[in-house]
């Protein structure tokens, strides 16, 4: 009979063995030398599949019919550029105004907004029928509205940001920008005051630091709303539209160098 050493010296040595041969087994002689590949480019020579067309018109048509549907109508044309290069423009306070306004139906506490970066404003509002897909161009980012009470002292380092950045889409907020700094600041009618507390409606992209934003960074309570920057907008424009009245905008001086 073997004793207990030689059965264990024999199993390690099977186990080896197996282990041995399962590596080699899965080992390969085979080397690529060559490969040899065909390109498709894909453009307007391609002949339309009409396979593929009668399997996606369906969900076309159906999209379209939701996206084409007019919501409301605008007096005026509202330039993305402007809003890109000016201090404010009536793009960038129709923005913020309507997100304001939406938000304060669930937050009447709110001082003052800037519910987006001039970059997260992607088109422009034409003049005339607004549409659904209008809205989801001018804001095609699933951001949510959040409410961040911030420290005075970090007020005034949002509001530094947006004076460096030449101006942000901002409501319920005057401010002058001199030699990139803020000036004759004034937050929901009242002189904006260091030693207190704001509540500021913003995006959650905004809120955690997007487009380098600063004033954020450790809020006495962040809230949020359960309502997208996108619906805030979809919802100003289906009130106005329900109260008879066209969308509007005017430049008020709320940001001026």
């Amino acid at each position: 009979m073997l004793s207990s050493t030689k059965v264990v010296k024999r199993l390690v040595s099977f186990v080896s063995l197996i282990y041995l041969l399962s590596a080699i087994s899965c080992s390969s002689a085979y080397e690529l030398v060559k490969a040899e590949r065909i390109e498709y480019p894909v453009n307007v020579s391609i002949a339309v599949d009409s396979a593929v067309l009668k399997t996606y018109l369906p969900y076309k048509a159906g999209l379209d019919s939701q996206m084409n549907r007019v919501i409301g109508h605008s007096a005026l044309a509202m330039s993305k550029k402007s809003s890109d290069t000016l201090p404010e423009s009536l793009l960038s306070n129709f923005f913020a105004d309507a997100t304001l306004v939406q938000a304060r139906k669930m937050d009447t506490a709110i001082d003052f907004a800037m519910p987006s970066t001039k970059g997260g404003i992607r088109v422009d509002l034409p003049k005339g029928p607004i549409t659904v897909s209008n809205i989801f161009e001018l804001m095609p980012f699933e951001n949510e509205l959040v409410v961040c009470t911030i420290k005075g002292t970090e007020a005034q380092r949002l509001l530094e940001f947006i004076a460096a950045s030449k101006g942000q889409p901002v409501a319920g907020l005057r401010m002058k920008i001199k030699d990139k700094k803020p000036v004759d600041v004034v937050i929901n009618g009242k002189a904006f005051d260091i030693s207190r507390n704001y509540r500021v409606l913003t995006s959650d992209y905004v809120s955690n630091g997007g487009d380098n934003t600063l004033g954020f960074k450790d809020p006495v309570e962040k809230k949020v709303l359960g309502l997208k920057v996108r619906d805030a907008l979809l919802n100003e424009v289906k009130d106005k539209q329900a109260e008879g009245k066209t969308i509007t905008a005017q430049l008020d001086g709320r940001i001026t160098y």
